[in-house]
């Protein structure tokens, strides 16, 4: 359904500093994510692009990777070139802790 997320690429993100965005809502967000993430709602995105300027990477994720798909989307649309679709929370999360 969804391209596998390639975690070597996400683990080196992760290493090197990536913002990490949870497209989730705030209630899901709030009962669990990535230590060091930031909420960023998906209906948000477009309204706060401001927040993803001269980011070196950006990794964005959610509860299946289908939010996290549309946010990377969107972001390219707007000329973010370094976007990764982390997928999973718990995805990124299992990364971010090896």
């Amino acid at each position: 359904m969804f391209a596998s997320t390639d975690n070597n690429e996400l683990k080196e993100a992760i290493k090197n500093g990536a913002f990490l965005v949870d497209v989730r809502t705030p209630s899901e967000f709030a009962s669990g994510s990535v230590k060091g993430a930031t909420n960023i709602p998906l209906d948000k995105i477009p309204g706060q692009l401001a927040k993803f300027k001269n980011r070196k990477s950006i990794v964005v994720f959610c509860l299946s990777g289908g939010r996290s798909s549309q946010a990377k989307r969107i972001l390219e649309q707007n000329g973010f070139q370094n976007v990764i679709n982390g997928g999973t929370w718990e995805n990124v999360k299992k990364v971010a802790n090896e």
